[in-house]
């Protein structure tokens, strides 16, 4: 059984000693896919640094997350391309819209948003999609660049059936996490309405842990609780789950 994780900040551990401990207990839970989004320049070697440690688990992906989207976000967003030239990327992300913690400034990360879209279809990569109280606003986004160039994963999926339906719709995968596993979140209720074809696993640890470990800090060896969580779903093994999984987030990623 091979588990991928499509969406995982393991870089921001930085003791040695208890990151080797973290990428143990990856690989003795076959999670031994990581993509690695970082979320502003800072973040960018740590990604990396990381990445250059195992080039065969690891897969860096870069992009100005939402909440990073300040003044000035233009030559931020220039210094993380710069990196993108110099190194191996699989992907655009992570990239968005988050109303969650500050609504003033949406028009700069719409404007952020559809300048890293046409990076990625520039650089002929997926996006991955952060996206926080902010459905109507990416989904809108999403509508109006819409084409065969524009692909990948809308990340920490939690919405309703029907909001599912429109991100399939539009030839996205849906980024299902820790949230599945909530008993009141009402998630496991979508995914068992939904193809695995459509779905990727993912665990942004380290937030958002999964049961048994809610309230915890999460990590990637965890995602073997999402993937149990979305086989009982669909009524099917979680060897079925990682295969699946692990096929699409090929597909995506094409590594």
């Amino acid at each position: 059984m091979l588990l991928t994780d499509t969406h995982t900040h393991l870089y921001y551990e930085t003791d040695l000693q208890k990151r080797a401990g973290l990428v143990e207990r990856c690989i003795s839970n076959n999670v031994e896919r990581l993509f690695l989004p970082n979320v502003d320049a800072a973040s960018v070697p740590k990604v990396f640094d990381l990445a250059a440690t195992c080039p065969d688990m690891f897969y860096p992906m870069l992009g100005l997350h939402p909440c990073s989207v300040k003044d000035g976000w233009e030559e931020e967003l220039n210094t993380i391309k710069q990196a993108a030239g110099e190194h191996k990327i699989y992907a655009i992300g992570e990239i968005g819209i988050d109303l969650y913690w500050d609504k003033t400034t949406l028009a700069e990360q719409v404007k952020a948003f559809k300048a890293q879209i046409a990076w990625a279809k520039q650089l002929k990569l997926p996006i991955v999609i952060h996206c926080r109280e902010a459905f109507n606003e990416v989904f809108e986004v999403l509508q109006q660049e819409q084409g065969k160039d524009l692909r990948g994963i809308f990340h920490c999926f939690t919405g309703n059936l029907e909001q599912a339906h429109k991100v399939i719709e539009l030839g996205f995968y849906l980024g299902i996490g820790g949230v599945v596993t909530y008993k009141n979140a009402g998630l496991a209720e979508v995914v068992a309405q939904i193809d695995l074809n459509r779905i990727v696993l993912e665990t942004d640890s380290p937030y958002l842990a999964p049961v048994p470990h809610r309230g915890k800090p999460n990590e990637s060896a965890f995602l073997v609780f999402v993937a149990q969580k979305v086989a009982d779903a669909l009524q099917v093994s979680i060897e079925k789950v990682a295969t699946v999984t692990t096929e699409n987030s090929k597909l995506i990623f094409g590594v």
